[in-house]
């Protein structure tokens, strides 16, 4: 009876010693990761979808977005961007590319913005003097202002590069909601 006292209790202190060293060593590698990860509580992801629809019209847009937070204040990143655009009988338009943007928070409820775009535009016009395509790259430097609630900023900015002949947007101003998560 106590030689199976002593195994027992030998295999109880055994078994105690190898779980609670084991889960000593886990908690030592899970600090580590932490102190390693710290990169990723500074990304925030979010963009943009966008659809419209009309009597021959369609519009579909998606633009995700990263952003890195340096600290409260200041924040950079990058977006990508597809379009897709069609007016019946008239018009159809592809376009992608990218951008780099820069944020820019004086006060909490302010966030200040620049973005610079390069997109690819490949467009066909369709009409009774035939098709004509028109493949080129557009660039545009958006400077902005929007008020900001938490991860969402509501705002407008202004297109400095916008040239009414030459450019895919009608306008050099154009509203803007941003969100981040």
């Amino acid at each position: 009876m106590k030689k199976n006292f002593v195994i027992n209790l030998t295999l109880l202190l055994t078994i105690v010693f190898l779980f609670g060293f084991k889960s000593e060593i886990y908690a030592q590698q899970n600090t580590e990761i932490k102190t390693k990860s710290d990169f990723w509580n500074h990304v925030q992801f979010g963009g943009g979808l966008g659809l419209g629809i009309g009597n021959g019209y369609t519009d579909i847009m998606v633009a995700p977005s990263a952003i890195y937070n340096f600290n409260s204040f200041v924040s950079a990143g990058i977006s990508t961007q597809y379009s897709y655009v069609k007016q019946r009988d008239f018009y159809s338009a592809n376009m992608y590319g990218g951008s780099l943007i820069a944020l820019f928070n004086p006060i909490e409820e302010l966030q200040i913005s620049t973005e610079l775009e390069q997109l690819r535009v490949n467009r066909t016009f369709n009409d009774s003097f035939g098709n004509n395509s028109q493949d080129f790259w557009n660039t545009s430097l958006f400077l902005g202002a929007g008020f900001r609630n938490e991860n969402v900023t509501f705002g407008v900015r202004y297109n400095v590069l916008h040239r009414d002949r030459d450019n895919i947007y009608a306008e050099a101003f154009m509203p803007f909601v941003r969100i981040f998560f």
